[in-house]
């Protein structure tokens, strides 16, 4: 063969179709937003099969030490239940969330950052970790281990597991941007809220004082005027509170009226399953409509669910199901967390905004139970009849 036809001993061979797809479905993943996790599972298992091995791995680093998100392939659940916990960022993960240097390594039990497994963990011979970039902040690391047919792993899967670790960088970011953009958009309509408040009920409060007081001082010494004084104050009492309900029913959130109550609830259990290391949940049956008031409750009362198993509850895993039968539509929040002694005197139920739920369901001619006991979690159940009260 002429040398010259040959071609250079660096130059990249063609990806193979297969590869092109895998490649096209990790991408559209990431196009198609949909939870980081999943993206992030579809990210490792594109990894693990491109590049032929027995496990792939991604972590997701969080501030106390341990894994906002660790996806893994090659792992079943059984062996995950024998391994126990998420491991903490120690030993060569430690290394890959502090250093941007890719790690490509014969066999990970021979190098001195190595650390040590749980007795049940896979043995790891070689090891290929790459960081996950965001221009100079490390948002993680995804890692391969045990090549089929072949000792170590090669220049080429390393810099195909670092095109993988770029998408991985892109949802990440996405997820982070979202989460940014909607907490801007919540201050933005607080602020809002507190200028109609200013502009269309205080200035009125104002009027109303005014004219209470004048009307005091013409009890004794104009009587007719006085009722006449008190008549204005009577008046505007009830423009300000109906410039107050019509400021309140602004409130009502837009995704209601355009997505109804399930789709509303999806997107939230969604959201709130991407920032979270807690495992979010949704199901829903086919519910018939709901009266706007009703779907109002049904969702603030899920968001204070939520709200105190994520924050107050620690708990790992929280459900959020809609139910229907018999004319009747039922809500359930359900978390694995620390639970609370229902018994106990009001200070606990205050400070999980159960007496605001109460007050909700209570408005809507619904039934709310809540059960609970300390270490078995938390279940709020709100039942309210298909077409609520309007």
């Amino acid at each position: 063969m002429d040398p010259s036809t040959e071609p250079a001993a660096d130059a990249p061979s063609p990806a193979p179709p297969a590869t092109l797809e895998e490649l096209s479905a990790a991408v559209l993943a990431v196009a198609a937003r949909r939870s980081v996790r999943d993206v992030l599972q579809t990210i490792v298992s594109t990894a693990r099969n491109l590049l032929d091995c027995d496990y792939a791995a991604l972590g997701v680093p969080d501030d106390l030490g341990g894994f906002a998100e660790f996806v893994v392939d090659g792992v079943s659940d059984e062996e995950w239940d024998a391994i126990g916990p998420l491991p903490r960022q120690h030993g060569m993960l430690g290394v890959m969330l502090s250093d941007p240097t890719p790690q490509n390594l014969p066999d990970l039990r021979q190098d001195p950052r190595f650390g040590w497994w749980p007795a049940a963990h896979p043995k790891l011979a070689a090891f290929l970790g790459v960081p996950i970039l965001d221009g100079d902040e490390i948002l993680g690391a995804i890692f391969l281990a045990n090549p089929h047919g072949r000792t170590v792993f090669s220049d080429a899967d390393q810099r195909l597991l670092a095109v993988l670790a770029t998408h991985a960088a892109v949802a990440l970011t996405n997820a982070r941007l979202y989460e940014q953009g909607r907490e801007l958009t919540l201050v933005q309509e607080r602020q809002r809220i507190a200028r109609e408040l200013h502009d269309a009920v205080a200035q009125k409060l104002f009027s109303l004082r005014l004219t209470a007081q004048a009307a005091a001082t013409l009890v004794h010494r104009d009587p007719d005027r006085a009722v006449a004084e008190l008549d204005e104050v009577a008046a505007l009492a009830s423009d300000a509170a109906e410039e107050l309900r019509q400021v309140v029913a602004e409130l009502r959130p837009i995704e209601l009226s355009r997505l109804g109550l399930a789709e509303t609830l999806r997107r939230r259990v969604a959201l709130l399953d991407r920032v979270h290391t807690a495992r979010l949940t949704f199901a829903a049956d086919d519910i018939p409509p709901l009266a706007p008031d009703a779907e109002e409750a049904a969702l603030r009362i899920a968001e204070e669910a939520l709200h105190n198993a994520l924050r107050h509850a620690s708990a790992g895993t929280v459900g959020v199901a809609l139910s229907h039968t018999d004319h009747r539509v039922r809500l359930t929040v359900s978390d694995d967390g620390a639970g609370f002694d229902t018994r106990a005197a009001g200070g606990a139920s205050n400070r999980l905004g159960l007496a605001s739920m109460r007050a909700r369901s209570r408005a809507v001619h619904g039934e709310l139970t809540v059960t609970s006991a300390p270490g078995r979690g938390t279940t709020v159940t709100l039942v309210v009849p298909a077409g609520g009260v309007t």
